[in-house]
């Protein structure tokens, strides 16, 4: 049995627990994929990831690290607090990045930028392709929510890698009101996140945003916090008009947490997502 270093970080949090937990495994070198997929469905969280070395391709591109982000149910080319959550791993354990004020992420989605502020940490939001919904997809989706049509104001097909369906929703008591049926959900094999935008929103001094998400397909019922759909819902409703350029997000109440998610776009339209991380757990784990 082989020995590898490994971490337990809350992203999007400033309290242990408050945010969405990540394995990460601080050297994926030379295991093979099934170990992957194992432990990622050992550890049950929502997302496992593993450091690798770049690829040739992604060193010559500029790229720091590479990252496998795995579900208990299987591989995702991109996601937002495993993005976070590796970084923050990665810059603990002494690392340096190219440029000392972006890390340089490879993905199986490409190169994502990240950049420090602080404490806090942002990734740029990969390009997102976004579409109308299937009238009948929709409906069904309603169904599952226990939603009335006059309660959705706007629906989009979003996908940067994971692929939603946003709602835009009346009201924030309706947003935390939900109950799905998540085995409904399921069987629809769609994604689902909803949100609500307040009137005060552009005051970042509190949040302003409410979001849930309901990811019942990938195996989890209800994600605590969800960096790559609050990054497609903001390059969706600010460009749109429906949410202001920067704005805080809190999710996860439902479940107990207060994950609080910071959306900025840049002067040149670039949306960037940001959050607090906190090591919670160090050690190292057994790979037979």
């Amino acid at each position: 049995m082989g020995k590898r270093s490994y971490k337990q970080i809350d992203v999007f949090s400033h309290r242990p627990g408050d945010g969405n937990p990540l394995a990460v495994i601080m050297d994926g070198s030379g295991l093979p994929e099934r170990s992957m997929q194992r432990f990622a469905a050992w550890t049950n969280l929502s997302e496992t990831t593993f450091l690798l070395p770049p690829t040739d391709e992604g060193r010559a591109a500029g790229a720091d690290y590479r990252v496998r982000i795995f579900t208990p149910g299987g591989e995702l080319p991109f996601a937002g607090h495993p993005t976070l959550g590796t970084c923050h791993a990665w810059l603990q354990a002494g690392h340096q990045p190219r440029d000392p004020d972006t890390i340089m992420q490879e993905s199986a989605l490409g190169l994502v930028r990240i950049r420090r502020q602080g404490e806090t940490l942002a990734f740029a939001a990969p390009p997102m392709q976004r579409s109308a919904p299937n009238p009948a997809l929709l409906a069904l989706v309603t169904g599952a929510l226990g939603l009335r049509s006059g309660q959705i104001q706007a629906a989009q097909l979003l996908d940067n890698g994971p692929r939603w369906l946003g709602l835009l929703l009346d009201s924030a008591d309706t947003v935390l009101g939900l109950q799905p049926d998540h085995a409904r959900l399921k069987d629809l094999g769609q994604d689902v996140g909803v949100v609500h935008v307040a009137p005060t929103a552009s005051d970042t001094s509190a949040p302003g945003v409410v979001v849930r998400a309901f990811a019942a397909p990938m195996g989890n019922p209800e994600d605590p916090v969800t960096g790559s759909l609050n990054a497609s819902l903001a390059q969706w409703l600010i460009p749109e008009g429906l949410a202001p350029r920067q704005y805080v997000v809190a999710q996860g109440e439902c479940l107990g947490r207060a994950g609080r998610v910071r959306i900025t776009q840049d002067a040149d339209g670039q949306v960037w997502v940001g959050g607090n991380s906190i090591t919670c757990i160090e050690g190292e784990v057994l790979f037979p």
